[in-house]
């Protein structure tokens, strides 16, 4: 990718990230463009959901500039959130499905919150995110019926059901087991590879973003940069 064809879809410059009342990381500027595969790394408390928490304006962006799918984060107004959020996918750690609904009443329900009414086309596109996902065949069943791997495939077609120019995945794999999070891993890659989506993934595992290669920024000492390929080589 020659990324000075292409404009940042998600920018971050000179920003204070706050985790609650106090700032976690200073200073930080990044930039995400078009088919990115970026990994948001680092210790336990060293900012990297506050990073993604800001991206999504779940946390106001009080000093520096940032800027996603074309919204300001800086003055966001409430009443724009909801349209800045239907350009992004998230992936949560621990699903967030609703426990008493579907997989079909899941997805049909994040459609009717973003404002799809047709109903043939709500099936249709359905329809599309389980079969990208290999899950065609659990549209019936409820969460509890699935395994945590089943549950994040249905979370992450949960994610692409408005197409999102991004999909923002915060430890994805942190409650599965290592074969499981492979193949997670492996639809993640696939989807931006072939759907050019861009995929932001907090992590902690080393091994993640050592077999799957992409862009890395690093948070530590109140920081976050971006580190160049290889670095972690002769880390311990």
């Amino acid at each position: 990718m020659n990324m000075e064809d292409k404009s940042a879809i998600i920018s971050l410059r000179h920003t204070n990230i706050t985790g609650g009342d106090s700032v976690v990381l200073y200073d930080v500027t990044l930039e995400i463009f078009p088919g990115d595969f970026v990994y948001i790394v680092g210790k336990v408390g060293t900012g990297k959901t506050s990073i993604i928490r800001t991206i999504i304006a779940e946390t106001p962006l009080t000093k520096g500039e940032g800027e996603v799918c074309g919204y300001s984060l800086k003055g966001l107004k409430e009443k724009d959130i909801p349209y800045l959020r239907r350009k992004l996918g998230v992936v949560f750690q621990d699903f967030q499905l609703l426990m008493d609904r579907t997989v079909k009443e899941n997805l049909s329900f994040v459609l009717r919150a973003t404002g799809w009414k047709d109903e043939k086309a709500m099936e249709d596109r359905m329809q599309a995110v389980l079969e990208a996902v290999g899950m065609t065949l659990k549209a019936h069943k409820m969460p509890h019926q699935l395994s945590g791997g089943e549950q994040q495939r249905i979370a992450i077609a949960r994610a692409l059901l408005n197409d999102p120019q991004v999909i923002v995945a915060d430890e994805p794999t942190g409650n599965l087991d290592a074969e499981t999070a492979d193949g997670i891993m492996q639809l993640l890659t696939s989807i931006n590879r072939d759907k050019g989506t861009a995929v932001i993934m907090v992590t902690h595992n080393r091994q993640i973003f050592e077999k799957y290669p992409g862009r890395i920024f690093e948070c530590k000492d109140e920081g976050c940069n971006e580190k160049d390929e290889g670095c972690f080589e002769n880390e311990q």
